[in-house]
């Protein structure tokens, strides 16, 4: 079974940068896929970054160009690096190991972490 685990949350003024880790219990290279969501109070979850199993990475346009999705395969942990942040960006923020909706999985699939809370504040 695969165990995730993130860290690296906080509050931070608009503009500012965050990195946000996650660990996992096994090596992530037996993933397929790995990314990051996040999910604020009374709005649906949203995909934020994706690590896809070909080696590529996926960005929604609300992330673009400021959120970058990394890895070190040697430590078994996916980052998010975060920077020019924005109030709306304030949300519980998920580290997902083949999630639901971006591939097809024999193995373990739909893993979750606790989540780490990112405030934006103006």
């Amino acid at each position: 079974q695969v165990r995730l685990v993130e860290s690296g949350g906080g509050s931070v003024q608009a503009g500012g940068s965050l990195r946000l880790s996650c660990a996992a219990s096994v090596s992530i290279l037996s993933v397929h896929v790995m990314a990051w969501y996040r999910h604020a109070p009374g709005k649906e979850r949203e995909l934020v970054a994706a690590d896809m199993s070909t080696g590529t990475t996926y960005y929604p346009d609300i992330t673009k160009g400021r959120f970058t999705i990394s890895r070190d395969d040697a430590k078994n942990t996916l980052y998010l690096q975060m920077n020019s942040l924005k109030p709306e960006d304030t949300a519980m923020y998920y580290c997902a190991a083949n999630p639901p909706g971006l591939g097809t999985y024999t193995g373990p699939r739909d893993i979750w972490g606790q989540g780490t809370q990112v405030t934006v504040s103006s």
